[in-house]
């Protein structure tokens, strides 16, 4: 592009300075396949950013770019629940495209309904169907069904008041001004009656 003056190199860290803004902290490992670069361009552009360090876990480390980290040390997350229905495409997933960072412990080996079969929500990449959400947390799962214009959904926790009511909002938004919620370009009410019927099969038992 005429102008254009960035060299690949800084054109790498500039795209990992926007990474970890809007996802840190992140591993380099997130980084890397969002990125598609390889290890050693990957630790080039990082170390370049000089960023910040957390140890999640034993085997979990992750960075924040530089000043995040106190921020992020202060911040107190609200006492109340904060419940959100989100996409499976929302950035808090597709970004790391890990949800075991996103999950309590005890859910790590909940079984859900993937395709035929049925997998432990731990080990996946890719959400099975929509998440809801409670600062920052999976706590349920959802899907729209045009048939019945109502969400099939499955809850993780106690289904307080709050929670109805975001389910109900989000059924009300979806039913009047969308039409439907598709997790994927190709979904549609056919695909995706094996979900619906699994969460409600899970919310009945649960």
């Amino acid at each position: 592009m005429c102008g254009f003056k960035l060299s690949p190199e800084q054109v790498h860290i500039e795209l990992a300075r926007a990474y970890f803004s809007w996802i840190g902290p992140a591993s380099s490992a997130d980084f890397q396949w969002f990125s598609g670069l390889g290890v050693k361009a990957t630790k080039a552009v990082l170390d370049s950013l000089k960023l910040e360090p957390i140890e999640i876990s034993a085997d979990d480390q992750r960075f924040f770019l530089p000043g995040d980290r106190a921020k992020f040390e202060v911040f107190k997350p609200p006492r109340e629940p904060r419940y959100s229905l989100l996409g499976g495409i929302d950035s808090l997933f597709l970004l790391r495209r890990e949800l075991k960072g996103a999950l309590e412990p005890k859910d790590l080996e909940r079984k859900v309904s993937v395709e035929s079969s049925t997998k432990n929500l731990g080990t996946l990449t890719d959400l099975p169907s929509h998440a809801i959400v409670d600062r920052g947390r999976i706590v349920g799962l959802w899907e729209y069904d045009p048939a019945t214009e109502s969400i099939a959904w499955v809850s993780f926790v106690g289904k307080d008041k709050g929670l109805q009511d975001a389910v109900t909002r989000t059924e009300n938004f979806v039913r009047d001004q969308l039409g439907d919620a598709r997790s994927f370009s190709l979904d549609s009410p056919k695909s995706r009656a094996p979900r619906i019927a699994a969460l409600r099969k899970s919310a009945a038992s649960a």
